[in-house]
């Protein structure tokens, strides 16, 4: 079940919409925490006991639109939207509930007050895109319907919501013309109005545009143009135009390349600023994670070292014991023993000297292994940031030139209309006309 919400104003523009004849089924399904006993009314008081706060936001609205072709229950209406009451904190909250049918679809609307009446201050709905999301995904879930890609596969979703990874990997893998597909009917099915419509395509990370000739298309981040109709949406444009009205009063696709190419470049800036704080992160872990290192190394090269003077004594007292005491001695001297064990211990200790060095050589060769794979990956790191850094110069520069190219279409478009011979027939004239209105 698709969950779409806003926080919103105009009790009276909410409650004509709610109540519109152009559905088959309108019903007012429940009223709670309201005085008044009919939809406009109970807006209305919502409305005037925010006028008590500086909250001019003060409803919450949700439409909750089932998988198409799925039969859903009331109950199950009622438990989503106790599941979203829940999340949003706006649990107890006077809400309204009504149903829609139409074209063999039924789906719901949720509107709740967000004004606190005992403490006069709105409910504050952080996250409440990211909320909706998770409760949708768990519906889908729970009933086993088929999942749309935009709540399955993240590049699918909005790319001006995308994080810097998710950017990246939307970039490297590109989208199959399936998929472009399946994502604009996803958006179709799970609509039943044009404002529906446009929300749902700009989730999927595509804008409602008007043709350069004629009927509707769906322009994406990157420029592409796609037709709307049997192509792509696999309706007739009449459909369409039944649905969305005249697609006159939509914004033409330069102006819809224009927008995507600032609200991207924006994007760009922020990815820029999320990749420059991991590299400083990157940078202070690597200089943290090279001291610890080093100061273990020192100590373990001063253990190996006291490891070594304590042995290097207990051998030599152990060579030392080789002589005898006293006559002994003087007989081992006489025999010429005590040369022979003067030149072993010469030897023994040459040999010792030779295994404390060769041990220490040994952590020596193994510490500058583990340093050297830090400074390697640090190496590595700084490759993937200078190249990221490289791909983001990239596409801002490439935003940029979409935004001029789209206001020179724009004007181009302007300037042929001034030369038509239409427009030099008659004297008419318009306040709002002129490049400076139209760009």
């Amino acid at each position: 079940m698709i969950l779409v919400g806003n926080q919103r104003g105009g009790a009276k523009g909410l409650a004509v919409h709610l109540l519109k004849e152009e559905n088959d089924h309108v019903e007012v399904h429940q009223l709670r925490g309201f005085a008044s006993e009919s939809l406009p009314c109970a807006l209305n008081e919502a409305y005037a006991i925010s006028r008590g706060t500086r909250c001019k936001q003060f409803m919450f609205s949700l439409s909750l639109n089932p998988p198409p072709g799925e039969n859903v229950s009331t109950e199950v209406f009622e438990k989503a939207i106790e599941q979203v009451e829940a999340r949003l904190n706006l649990t107890d909250q006077p809400r309204a509930i009504v149903f829609h049918e139409k074209e063999g679809r039924r789906h719901a609307h949720a509107v709740w007050s967000r004004i606190d009446a005992e403490e006069m201050k709105a409910v504050q709905l952080s996250h409440s895109k990211r909320k909706l999301q998770t409760v949708s995904r768990e519906l889908f879930l729970e009933h086993g319907w088929k999942m749309p890609r935009g709540l399955t596969t993240p590049k699918e979703r909005d790319p001006r919501n995308f994080t810097l990874a998710e950017w990246q990997q939307a970039k490297r893998q590109g989208k199959d013309p399936r998929a472009i597909k399946e994502a604009i009917q996803d958006a179709w099915a799970i609509s039943d109005s044009k404002a529906a419509f446009t929300h749902a395509l700009e989730e999927n990370g595509y804008k409602l545009a008007r043709g350069d000739r004629r009927g509707f298309v769906a322009v994406d981040h990157k420029g592409h143009v796609h037709a709307l109709g049997k192509k792509w949406l696999g309706v007739p444009t009449k459909e369409i135009r039944s649905r969305l009205g005249e697609e006159t009063k939509l914004q033409s696709v330069s102006e819809a390349k224009e927008r995507f190419a600032q609200e991207m470049s924006a994007t760009m800036e922020r990815h820029r600023h999320d990749l420059e704080t991991e590299q400083r992160r990157l940078k202070e872990l690597f200089e943290g994670r090279k001291k610890e290192l080093v100061d273990r190394q020192r100590i373990e090269r001063r253990n190996l070292t006291e490891r070594h003077q304590s042995r290097q004594l207990h051998e030599a007292k152990e060579r030392q014991s080789r002589f005898r005491p006293g006559l002994k001695g003087v007989w081992d001297h006489l025999r010429g023993t005590h040369k022979h064990i003067q030149k072993q211990n010469v030897s023994d200790a040459y040999r010792s000297v030779l295994r404390d060095r060769t041990e220490k050589d040994d952590l020596i060769f193994g510490h500058l292994d583990k340093r050297r794979q830090l400074v390697g990956m640090r190496k590595q790191e700084l490759k993937t940031h200078f190249e990221q850094r490289q791909e983001i110069k990239s596409d801002v520069q490439n935003y940029a030139r979409m935004a001029t190219e789209a206001r020179e279409a724009r004007l181009r478009a302007y300037l042929d209309k001034r030369r038509s011979p239409q427009s030099r027939e008659g004297p008419q004239k318009r306040r709002d006309s002129g490049p400076e209105r139209e760009l």
